[in-house]
């Protein structure tokens, strides 16, 4: 049997979870401890009008924020994490779950997208990069922001921090990154050479956070946050902690923090059920990808340098998540770029990108 066709037919646990959405942290022996443990949830959907129509499956927007204000200068300084956070959000993904919770599509929005972000006090919007909405307004403003560009309904919304992000990451042992080229960056002093690595919770939050590796910039960084959720969530350092009820309560709090802003209506018993469910989905019926990017927009004031969308193959790839139709077809032996190419853009399966 071929290495691919080996790895197409490893069962993962992919739900896009405990670093980063929260949902995979609930397991069948955890339901009841992890349940009480949750934090009280904010209502980031009750002030929206004109949303797009619900469809079918489920999607949620996953934003990792640069809030670094919990983690010691020590930290900062010995991960290179320091600098003023601007409270933007510099992860965006829509991940979106299918009706039959058999398949997982992942879709990044770069940070410096060109946005038209509505005025809060008026019908009227207002130029800038896509990830300041979050830092205008709040979640409300980004969910609103992201689905009148992409037409996609958002159901549910989670977030991370600095400080959630590396605590999540020791709390399940490491994750074991790979490279087949040496990963250097000047900002972040990241410097992996080829080969694997396991990484704790400040090294990876260096790994996911690095963008200047090479030209490839943010879509390079995406796709090392793909390859690192892949590889969190396949590891057994996850796999042990849900199969303790106090380890995974202990992780659920770290991951969701006692201000974790999910909205009202998602329960942990709708949580538990998804999970179960999706814990069976086999990386191959998972996909990633970016927005597809046409080039760069004019400078424009007060927004500074923006990405283009590809309006024709972007709106292409929201259709078939609002239609909750694969974004690649199910054969597809398509592997990913190392570096991406803004030229070359691919959705890609799960198994493609973790390391065995």
């Amino acid at each position: 049997m071929k290495r691919n066709e080996r790895r197409r037919g490893r069962r993962g646990g992919l739900l896009l979870g405990a670093l980063a959405l929260g949902l995979v942290t609930f397991s069948g022996a955890a339901a009841g401890p992890v349940a009480a443990a949750l934090p009280t949830r904010v209502d980031v959907f009750g002030t929206l009008k004109d949303r797009p129509a619900a469809g079918p499956g489920t999607t949620i927007l996953l934003m990792g924020t640069d809030g670094r204000d919990t983690i010691s200068r020590a930290e900062k300084e010995q991960f290179h994490a320091g600098g003023v956070a601007c409270g933007c959000s510099d992860v965006m993904m829509l991940v979106h779950v299918s009706r039959d919770h058999d398949r997982i599509s992942v879709v990044s929005l770069p940070r410096d997208s060109y946005a038209d972000i509505p005025d809060a006090d008026s019908a009227r919007t207002h130029p800038a990069k896509l990830n300041a909405a979050y830092h205008e307004g709040g979640p409300a403003l980004a969910v609103r922001t992201i689905e009148s560009m992409t037409g996609v309904r958002i159901d549910h919304f989670l977030q991370i921090d600095f400080r959630r992000f590396m605590d999540s990451v020791d709390a399940v042992g490491g994750v074991e990154v790979c490279t087949s080229r040496q990963l250097t960056d000047s900002a972040t002093k990241l410097d992996l050479a080829p080969g694997r690595h396991r990484l704790a919770g400040g090294p990876a939050l260096q790994y996911v956070r690095s963008r200047h590796v090479d030209n490839a910039a943010d879509l390079g960084r995406i796709q090392r946050q793909h390859r690192f959720l892949v590889n969190t969530l396949r590891g057994a350092g996850l796999r042990d902690a849900l199969a303790d009820p106090g380890r995974a309560m202990d992780l659920v709090s770290t991951v969701l923090g006692s201000d974790a802003r999910v909205d009202q209506g998602f329960g942990p018993d709708q949580l538990l059920s998804l999970a179960r469910d999706l814990r069976r989905v086999p990386l191959s019926r998972t996909e990633f990808g970016t927005v597809p990017i046409a080039g760069f927009n004019p400078v424009i004031e007060g927004a500074g340098s923006t990405l283009r969308w590809d309006e024709e193959r972007a709106g292409e790839q929201f259709r078939a998540m609002r239609e909750d139709r694969p974004l690649t077809p199910a054969d597809s032996q398509t592997q990913p770029l190392d570096p991406p190419d803004m030229k070359v853009q691919t959705v890609v399966h799960g198994d493609t990108l973790d390391c065995d």
